[in-house]
């Protein structure tokens, strides 16, 4: 069956670095563009960035144009987000999607098929 296991998140202090890295399984991955979101307490999950299937176009959410960088490696079925320069409030439970019928990085929600379990990054200012 189709996983998406997240890791690297934890705590951090405000300015710092985090690398979270998004493993898939059971899935042909570079099918697949992908997409990070993000969910805070008591909010709606909200798009972050997304990365097409062969990594050459990116789209980000603003606020974190700049800071938060997408990436991918096929031969490694894993998706990364670097985030430099973090802020206490993109403290979240950040999770990892995969859209097999998206030509190009999308932000919408309902068009991700497979989602990972979650990864927490908490930013203490």
């Amino acid at each position: 069956q189709v996983q998406l296991v997240e890791s690297g998140g934890g705590l951090v202090q405000a300015g710092g670095s985090l690398r979270l890295s998004c493993a898939a399984s059971g899935l042909t991955f570079s099918r697949y563009a992908m997409g990070w979101f993000r969910q805070a307490p008591g909010k709606e999950r909200e798009f972050v960035t997304a990365i097409s299937r062969s990594g050459d176009s990116t789209a980000l959410v603003e606020h974190v144009k700049g800071r938060f960088t997408i990436s991918r490696d096929n031969a490694k079925g894993t998706v990364y987000l670097q985030m430099n320069r973090l802020k206490p409030e993109d403290t979240s439970v950040y999770y990892c999607a995969a859209c097999l019928r998206c030509t190009k990085p999308s932000a919408r929600r309902n068009e991700y098929d497979f989602w990972g379990q979650g990864t927490q990054v908490t930013v203490s200012s």
